[in-house]
């Protein structure tokens, strides 16, 4: 029998690799203690077993695949599970977060006896039979990408050692994600003073595949703004501080905030955004 593998606070893409795993016979615990009415939905509709925390340390891997801020939040907690548990799991952290931050939370993973993998994810929560996302592990986890490659989810190893994943994933969101909220500011803009449908109109004729690219990302932003905005921080420090470029992302992040605050009060930004695929912002 393959040995369990542990996943936390469940969100979308958690809940789906989980729910991978799960139907190519790979044991997946959670604990749900404290968490939202919606993430243990997710869980019980992905197969996850619930467990107390204590249970999850039974596990060969442990996934942390949460946002940005909760990464630091949920290694301190493992480390707090490990005390006293003779072989705790591997620690596999696949959040977007810069090199720094990866090596602070290697920092905390390894001072609590538990040896820790970097990694990423790139691509979407796998669905049906779509094959979903890549996940990028260091090389040193050559065991863990055999284990989902042979259990539904494609997988790679990465050389580097720890921080090469975490860069791989700033530097994909940075233009994936980055052309997405640029593609918005400009629409929104454009909208503001009546050149919404010759925007589009444009697009259409030079850059069909990013018009293709924009119907689909701007929607599909919206709730998820608030999220990425600590993603942007991330980016930023993940460029330097000291790089001019790296106030782009400041600034990106902060469109997110505006994004999602608009979303929540009286959406008119969201409004245009989603009218954007159907028949051009105006």
């Amino acid at each position: 029998m393959t040995d369990p593998l542990a996943l936390v606070a469940p969100g979308a893409m958690g809940a789906a690799l989980g729910a991978r795993l799960v139907a190519h016979g790979v044991p997946v615990l959670t604990a749900l203690e404290g968490r939202s009415a919606s993430s243990q939905a997710r869980a019980e509709a992905a197969g996850l077993r619930a467990v107390a925390t204590g249970e999850l340390m039974q596990a060969r891997w442990f996934l942390s695949v949460v946002p940005p801020a909760q990464a630091m939040p949920l290694a301190r907690a493992f480390a707090g599970w490990c005390q006293g548990v003779a072989r705790p799991p591997v620690f596999v952290d696949l959040n977007a977060i810069n090199p720094d931050t990866a090596a602070q939370v290697q920092a905390v993973i390894e001072a609590a006896g538990a040896r820790f993998v970097d990694g990423c994810i790139l691509g979407f929560p796998p669905k049906g039979d779509a094959p979903g996302p890549t996940i990028y592990v260091s090389d040193d986890a050559a065991e863990l990408a055999t284990l989902l490659e042979t259990h539904g989810l494609q997988a790679r190893t990465l050389r580097g050692g720890v921080g090469a994943a975490s860069a791989l994933k700033m530097a994909y969101a940075g233009i994936n994600k980055g052309v997405a909220l640029l593609g918005a500011a400009m629409a929104l803009a454009a909208q503001r003073h009546d050149a919404g449908e010759a925007l589009r109109a444009a697009l259409g004729q030079t850059h069909p595949a990013l018009l293709a690219q924009l119907d689909h990302g701007l929607p599909d932003l919206l709730p998820k703004a608030r999220r990425w905005a600590p993603e942007m921080e991330e980016i930023a420090a993940f460029i330097g501080p000291d790089r001019p470029e790296a106030a782009i992302y400041t600034a990106l992040a902060a469109h997110c905030r505006a994004l999602a605050d608009d979303l929540d009060g009286a959406g008119e930004a969201a409004a245009v955004l989603r009218a954007f695929p159907a028949s051009g912002v105006r």
